[in-house]
């Protein structure tokens, strides 16, 4: 709680006079003397957002804590500060003033749960005192905070009306578009030796689509340097040939590659620009299109709409990362771009099935072996971790996923996983399972009629105070099979109630 982090765009912003001081309930007095780290958080093609982070010092129990700095932007740029008025931790007093100087284009747009108000004054100076912010909301499954936080944002902008902001940026982007992925010679002669002539264009979309998903995607490896690129003479990627010349690039120029290498197999493909829904909700009122990070691609085939995000290393035909469903942004249509959104999953696209066979001893000793398999967000997401971690780490990782829902005294020992680097099938991980699981009375014990779920609890406990939207990411369908061997001699007394439990 200590730790203060603030965002600001790389290159452009300089965050200076950092001051900051711990005041102890005695009245005792401990200054920031520590650097503060500077952090990457967000990069696209034309943008970085970084974060100046630093501890206040010696916090405590009744502590107060102080701090206050300045931005300074580049004289050549507008300006556009955000104010995160809510902080996780409650506010007692904050003041935020900006200097926007000559610009009369500049509006700002408040989300304040209090009588606070911004108040600008002739000079164009604007302020905002508040006291008394309640901390930030930590409930379990929320969505992005970016719409729920209080803060206030300003924008420079000559527009009349957000929807003439948006329709006017659409323009600019669909313009960028149709020039990146427009088809060339060397497109068409890639794709001449992707496709047959006699292909579907449901093949020739499938063949394209395992060719690019064979490039190196530097968001799943390493971005090369500045030097390094001049040393293996590879240019900046301009249009989506560059990237086929260089048969490599970052998740969104592979996209909008398959865009491009659809089209020059004469398919009808429509790139979207969408917000990342794992970081953010878009936010019309946030009149910045920087929020649009993330690519997919819709291919039209007949009377079918189907969504790709070829960027996502792993991902399979036909299927999008959970994050880039029910994601609003930019899409290209015939005569320019509108604002979409992508569809979502339903329960059928994303299942888990465990099926457990369980060897019990007479005093209660388990041994036995569970088969994991795994359909849609989750299969994507331990392929994806395979790619980025060591084969040590993703043991790690999905032993402590197994162990969060296995009974007390029971452990689990990831084996090894099934059809790992094939995406056209569903991903299966076999794991050991031993310990002891009876609880002995006498000549009985019992077994947990729920094997997966003996430690399972409500995931909304306050739900009658909740004043959060609820966001699970995605609909899943779960399916336990647990067969229980018991030992010579024992017979089962008692089974659990059947149980109907309605949603």
């Amino acid at each position: 709680l200590a730790t203060v982090s603030f965002p600001y765009e790389r290159g452009i912003d300089k965050v200076k006079e950092i001051e900051g001081r711990t005041i102890h309930a005695d009245g005792t007095i401990v200054p920031l003397i520590a650097k503060p780290d500077d952090l990457m958080e967000v990069k696209t093609k034309d943008f970085q957002r970084n974060s100046v982070v630093f501890t206040l010092p010696s916090v405590e129990v009744g502590s107060i804590l102080e701090y206050r700095l300045k931005l300074h932007r580049d004289e050549d740029y507008t300006f556009l500060p955000k104010w995160q008025v809510q902080k996780p931790i409650y506010t007692h007093k904050a003041h935020y003033a900006f200097d926007a100087g000559n610009y009369v284009n500049m509006l700002y747009q408040s989300y304040i749960g209090s009588g606070a108000k911004v108040i600008q004054d002739r000079m164009g100076v604007f302020t905002l005192d508040i006291t008394d912010v309640p901390p930030e909301p930590e409930d379990d499954w929320m969505p992005p905070l970016n719409t729920i936080r209080w803060h206030v944002e300003f924008f420079y902008s000559r527009s009349v009306s957000n929807q003439v902001f948006w329709d006017n940026a659409a323009k600019v982007w669909a313009e960028w578009i149709e020039n990146f992925i427009k088809p060339t010679n060397q497109l068409k002669q890639a794709v001449a030796g992707i496709v047959a002539p006699d292909d579907s264009d449901v093949k020739k979309a499938e063949k394209i689509y395992a060719a690019v998903m064979k490039l190196e995607n530097t968001d799943f490896t390493r971005e090369k340097s500045k030097i390094e690129r001049k040393k293996d003479k590879l240019k900046d990627i301009n249009k989506a040939e560059d990237l086929w010349k260089q048969q490599g690039g970052p998740a969104w120029k592979i996209t909008l590659l398959y865009a491009a290498l659809a089209r020059s197999a004469g398919l009808k493909a429509w790139p979207m620009q969408v917000v990342n829904r794992n970081d953010a909700l878009f936010d019309k009122g946030d009149l910045d299109a920087h929020q649009l990070g993330d690519y997919v691609v819709m291919l039209e085939l007949g009377d079918k709409h189907i969504y790709l995000d070829p960027g996502q290393k792993m991902c399979p035909f036909g299927m999008v990362h959970w994050k880039h469903t029910w994601a609003a942004g930019f899409k290209l249509v015939e005569k320019g771009a509108i604002l979409a959104t992508t569809p979502g999953l339903t329960y059928m696209d994303s299942m888990v099935k465990r099926v457990a066979h369980l060897d019990i001893d007479a005093e209660g000793n388990v041994k036995g072996t569970v088969r994991i398999v795994m359909t849609g967000p989750n299969s994507l997401y331990w392929r994806q971790q395979a790619i980025l971690n060591d084969e040590e780490e993703v043991k790690k990782q999905f032993n402590e996923s197994m162990q969060s829902r296995l009974p007390e005294g029971v452990q689990s020992e990831f084996d090894h996983f099934e059809a790992l680097n094939d995406n056209t099938v569903a991903l299966a991980g076999l794991v050991n399972i031993s310990g002891n699981i009876g609880a002995a009375t006498g000549k009985h014990f019992f077994l947990p009629g729920l094997f997966f779920e003996s430690r399972g609890k409500h995931p909304f406990v306050a739900l009658d105070k909740r004043t959060i939207p609820v966001d699970v990411h995605f609909p899943l369908l779960e399916q336990d099979e647990v067969t229980y061997h018991l030992p010579l001699g024992f017979t089962v007394e008692s089974l659990p109630p059947d149980a109907n439990s309605a949603w």
